[in-house]
């Protein structure tokens, strides 16, 4: 079964998005792709509102490339008018729909317990109904949780800081998070759901080197909790950063932690990956010395914002400028003049900004230092 699967889904991958025309969000390096995905989402296979192929739908529409129908095994809010006992169904009838689409569905399933350990999804599984005992029970936690790993998944912790769970909205780690870490069962956590971002989720992914995830958790219809007509309040999504499209080195890329997520105007991850996101979406070009036509010491250059997403820039280097202050916003590929005063004229300069919008730890913004060369 489990070669049967990673081959469907490798071909829906490769032969249904090269060649397509798909939105691209940010502009990677060069032999490196920029996956995006939501791997939280539910159906009326659990507690969602929709058919399964309406989340293949959505997904389409807003150019995403991955997802994972995660429905809960511990309970199925429509099972009275929707009965059934396999729990590979969602799943299946989404892989079936989406085979002429540009976009691979991976199996999925969450794994739903009280507080502690509260909800975990397990991506790449290869049947959800080993989940359950012989007397077609929910494996307790431990146990839910070596089955994931036995199949092969990736395992991430969902909203650690949800209030349902997490009174004062803080993510932290109980005794029982801290053994399955230990034993390298988990993976990864959720810093973003639906519309909440923890810090304190992203501090627990920095000091226990777990992969950052974001996702809608959606359960109704898409476009009821986000507005894909406006960027600036589209769905959580993780850019999964990859050798190439195959799901073998998608789920590479998961488990070592190569991985940011866009939420709204902020991007989220480790300072590796960001790094490589603005050194390949946000440019300086030189124009010259010059002001009005006057040849003096003042050089002109053009930013660029190749991205999706607003860059806030916080220039922290030497200069001043002419015709700007230091804060800057660059809106969605766009690019703006700045004057920059360097007293002399130069052959390189270079230019330090802190961008404000992306987040590389509680509190701590990005730092980059682009050369400026004048011809």
């Amino acid at each position: 079964m489990k070669k049967t699967i990673t081959t469907i889904l490798l071909m829906f991958l490769v032969s249904n998005i090269n060649g397509q025309k798909r939105k691209q969000f940010f502009k990677s390096p060069e032999g490196v792709f920029y996956i995006s995905s939501d791997l939280h989402i539910h159906s009326v296979f659990s507690d969602g509102s929709v058919w399964p192929t309406i989340r293949v739908d959505e997904a389409v529409r807003d150019s995403i490339d991955l997802i994972s129908l995660t429905e809960h095994l511990e309970y199925q809010s429509h099972s009275s008018d929707i009965p059934h006992t396999n729990r590979n169904r969602s799943f299946q009838i989404a892989g079936g729909y989406v085979q002429k689409k540009p976009l691979a569905v991976v199996h999925g399933t969450e794994i739903t317990k009280p507080m502690p350990p509260g909800h975990f999804n397990a991506i790449f599984i290869q049947d959800a109904n080993k989940f359950f005992d012989k007397n077609k029970k929910p494996l307790n936690f431990i146990n839910g949780i070596k089955e994931a790993n036995n199949q092969g998944a990736f395992v991430f912790w969902n909203h650690p800081m949800w209030e349902a769970n997490r009174s004062d909205g803080i993510a932290k780690l109980d005794p029982i998070h801290e053994e399955v870490i230990d034993k390298k069962l988990l993976h990864g956590i959720e810093v973003v759901n639906f519309d909440t971002f923890s810090e304190e989720a992203m501090q627990i992914a920095l000091d226990n080197e777990l992969t950052m995830m974001g996702t809608s958790d959606v359960h109704v219809l898409i476009e009821w909790d986000f507005n894909i007509e406006k960027e600036s309040f589209h769905r959580p999504i993780t850019f999964i950063m990859s050798k190439n499209r195959t799901i073998k080195s998608i789920s590479d890329a998961l488990f070592n932690g190569d991985t940011f997520i866009w939420y709204r105007d902020l991007i989220i991850g480790k300072s590796s990956n960001l790094k490589e996101v603005i050194d390949n979406n946000f440019e300086i070009v030189s124009k010259g010395y010059g002001f009005k036509g006057r040849k003096v010491e003042i050089l002109q250059i053009e930013l660029i914002n190749k991205s999706v997403a607003p860059i806030s820039l916080n220039y922290i280097g030497e200069y001043t400028f002419h015709n700007d202050y230091k804060f800057i916003e660059l809106e969605p590929r766009s690019s703006k003049t700045i004057y920059v005063k360097t007293k002399k004229v130069e052959k390189t300069v270079n230019l330090e900004f802190e961008i404000l919008n992306y987040v590389i730890a509680p509190k701590t913004n990005l730092k980059t230092i682009k050369t400026v060369i004048i011809e």
